[in-house]
């Protein structure tokens, strides 16, 4: 029940996955395959023997009709071919659809934010989550359901055969051979199997993640002098993967001998029961040699599920894994819409870490108006990126409230994807024209650099934006937020790691941006909250606030005020 209750899940997806018709089609292809693929063996078995029994004599091997058995062999082998040929097309089509399906609703699942940041401190899991747990699933629909329906078409097939062409206790005593031997065959198989299958998976996560580790973090590691240590751990779950890979390969070789034994046996009771009814007179020999031929072919599925028997741990276990995020509904949204007039409003709110005994930031109150520029200031390490996490709904407040209107983010490290320019500018706002993305670059001071490029907004970028410096990269994924719609915008240190001409470029573009929002769009409730420790960003901001671990509304000073440039003044120079 344990298993089934594992796998129920799945099997509803699958069957809920609106390619239910072509799934079946696949099924029911691969039954007419092992069906068609029996009658094949038989008749070419029957053929053959009638025609050495009609050349016995001259008399009968003139009358013998060659032609009408022979074309029913080569309609047998036509039939046969395009079942198989469309069994597999429309089996692995309709898998990897599926499958599709399921990552992309697993992505979603793993993008909200109750999850989302625990998957970020494992990026190796989300990988593994995304690849190779959906991957195995393939094993559920190919090679266990389907070729376990083509088994029992073939038993049944061959049950019925025997009981025709020799009698029913034949019929019954060989399908049920065939039958029970395939299923000891199989249940063995996972047995042996099943905790193999599930350590060889936990290899080869455990590689992957070892693997990513290492090219990842090598400068730290090199650094560390811990390099050597984690190529050691490396080499050590490589083992244990070929490990398992060879006691599988050993299992999957006994199986085979097994299976073969299972059809060596059906054979031999079927000979046996043909040859007793030969020499009664009941049957003649082309009879004998069909009954017993079609069961070389009932066997096939069986070799089949073999496989799938054999990652039947490793389906299983990802099968229990992916199961509750892929039944789970999303969670609600967590933020609300602030009352009219603002654009976030946090009422005692405080911020913790799991695992961490004490709140980043408490009791905290704050409220930022439409139109206005917000600057939490203060040194690095205080909260200040925490802060806006929350605001976008990155964090849940471990106590109070927060209320915010949708954000969009500049966070310190910004991600350009493996696109082109206008690629990676259309993820802020879809349907932009290509005046729009012109209109963006301008206004992030990047309009040169591009219209410069051979291809300009078609020009590909590599991975993390390969192909640009620092600073234009930066400055593309500022583009990238000044196109997208949010009344809230989140910035984290923007001009960090910017030499003096560009960081000011960067400032003078957000600012520009933002007068033009304000004047442009009043009924937008526009807003900029922007994270930093650099006076040449702070000193475009309407409001500084200063940031301290513990409490955060004592120092609160609006720009033309003493204590707003002395805030200013306590700020690092730049």
């Amino acid at each position: 029940m344990t298993t089934w209750n594992a796998l129920r899940p799945i099997v509803q997806l699958f069957a809920r996955s609106g390619h239910r018709r072509q799934l079946l089609t696949g099924m029911l292809l691969a039954m007419a395959t092992v069906l068609f693929g029996m009658a094949l063996l038989g008749l070419s078995g029957w053929f053959l023997t009638a025609c050495y029994v009609a050349g016995l004599s001259t008399a009968t091997a003139l009358v013998f009709d060659v032609f009408a058995p022979g074309a029913g062999v080569r309609l047998l082998s036509v039939l046969r071919t395009a079942a198989r040929y469309g069994e597999r097309v429309t089996t692995h089509d309709a898998t990897l659809r599926v499958l599709a399906q399921l990552r992309v609703r697993l992505f979603s699942r793993f993008s909200a934010t109750d999850i989302a940041l625990r998957l970020r401190q494992r990026p190796a899991r989300l990988l593994y989550r995304l690849t190779s747990d959906i991957d195995a699933l393939d094993a559920v629909y190919l090679r266990l359901f389907t070729p376990a329906m083509a088994l029992l078409a073939s038993t049944t097939a061959s049950a019925l055969a025997l009981g025709l062409f020799l009698d029913w206790r034949s019929g019954l005593l060989v399908g049920a051979m065939v039958l029970a031997g395939g299923v000891a065959c199989i249940a063995w198989c996972v047995r042996r199997g099943f905790i193999t299958a599930v350590r060889r998976s936990f290899a080869g996560a455990h590689l992957r993640a070892a693997v990513i580790d290492a090219v990842g973090g090598q400068t730290e590691l090199v650094m560390a002098g811990r390099l050597c240590h984690q190529l050691q751990q490396v080499l050590a779950a490589e083992r244990q993967q070929m490990a398992a890979d060879m006691h599988l390969n050993k299992i999957e070789a006994q199986v085979g001998i097994a299976i073969a034994m299972t059809g060596h046996l059906a054979t031999a009771a079927a000979l046996l029961s043909a040859g007793r009814l030969v020499q009664q007179g009941q049957i003649g020999a082309p009879i004998a040699a069909l009954a017993t031929l079609v069961l070389l072919a009932a066997l096939e599925p069986l070799l089949n599920i073999r496989r799938g028997a054999m990652e039947a741990g490793r389906t299983l276990l990802a099968a229990r894994r992916l199961a509750p995020p892929l039944q789970a509904q999303p969670a609600p949204a967590s933020l609300q819409p602030p009352a009219t007039g603002l654009v976030a409003d946090l009422q005692d709110a405080s911020v913790q870490y799991s695992g961490s005994a004490q709140a980043t930031l408490q009791h905290i109150n704050l409220q930022v108006a439409a139109g206005e520029w917000l600057v939490l200031a203060g040194p690095s390490g205080t909260g200040k990126s925490s802060l806006l996490a929350l605001m976008a709904g990155e964090l849940q407040a471990a106590t109070g409230q927060v209320l915010c209107q949708p954000a969009a983010s500049l966070p310190q490290r910004t991600e350009l994807f493996h696109d082109s320019i206008g690629g990676n500018l259309r993820l802020g706002c879809p349907d932009a024209s290509d005046d729009d993305l012109w209109t963006a670059l301008e206004a992030a001071g990047l309009a040169a650099v591009v219209a410069a490029l051979p291809q300009q907004l078609a020009t590909p970028l590599g991975s993390q934006g390969a192909g640009l410096s620092g600073g234009e990269s930066r400055r593309l994924a500022l583009a990238r937020l000044l196109l997208h719609p949010a009344p809230l915008t989140l910035l984290d240190e923007p001009t960090e790691g910017l030499d003096q001409h560009t960081a000011d470029e960067v400032m003078q573009a957000i600012a520009q941006w933002h007068l033009a929002r304000r004047t442009n769009a009043p009924d937008i409730p526009a807003a900029i909250v922007m994270a930093s420790h650099l006076q040449r960003e702070a000193r475009h901001a309407d409001r500084i606030v200063w940031v301290d671990p513990a409490r955060i509304a004592w120092q609160d000073a609006r720009k033309g005020t003493p204590e707003f440039d002395a805030l200013i003044a306590r700020l690092r120079p730049g």
